[in-house]
């Protein structure tokens, strides 16, 4: 048996790599968007262009409430790396209907809606993140959300 990394592991190890050029000091996502095993788009989580980095001012938290009563955080200053990924793609006129995403991370609720909206219909993800808040999304879109165990 081969110690070869599947396609799908490859990919997820580049989220690793894309996810250390995050500014959020509250955890470091990364994503790539996936054609044909060719990658299309990356992504971090940080601020837009130009504008600080919470590595550099500290991060612009909120709280908020979920439907179902728990208090999330969130920050004003930061970018998702799957919208990121997505925007650079826009940028660079790469089409991503019907291409595959890779994210280190499940994605956040809103991003999930982006990412299908997109016309992405198979996301991988290495780790777990809120996936409950992610069931009714799943099971009206035409999406698959699958986690990869990594090596």
């Amino acid at each position: 048996m081969s110690d070869r990394l599947s396609w799908d592991q490859y990919f997820l190890m580049i989220t690793r790599q894309v996810a250390e050029r995050s500014t959020c000091t509250r955890a470091k996502v990364g994503a790539v968007i996936v054609r044909d095993r060719s990658i299309l788009a990356t992504g971090y989580n940080g601020s837009p262009a130009g504008m600080p980095h919470c590595l550099d001012v500290g991060c612009l938290v909120y709280k908020s409430e979920n439907p179902n009563g728990e208090v999330v955080e969130n920050c004003f200053r930061t970018i998702h790396a799957e919208i990121n990924a997505i925007a650079q793609a826009a940028r660079n006129g790469s089409a991503i209907r019907d291409a595959t995403a890779y994210i280190t991370h499940s994605p956040c609720i809103h991003c999930l809606k982006t990412l299908v909206n997109t016309g992405i219909r198979t996301i991988y993800f290495e780790k777990p993140y809120k996936l409950d808040t992610l069931e009714e999304i799943v099971q009206h879109a035409d999406v698959i959300l699958r986690q990869v165990e990594m090596p």
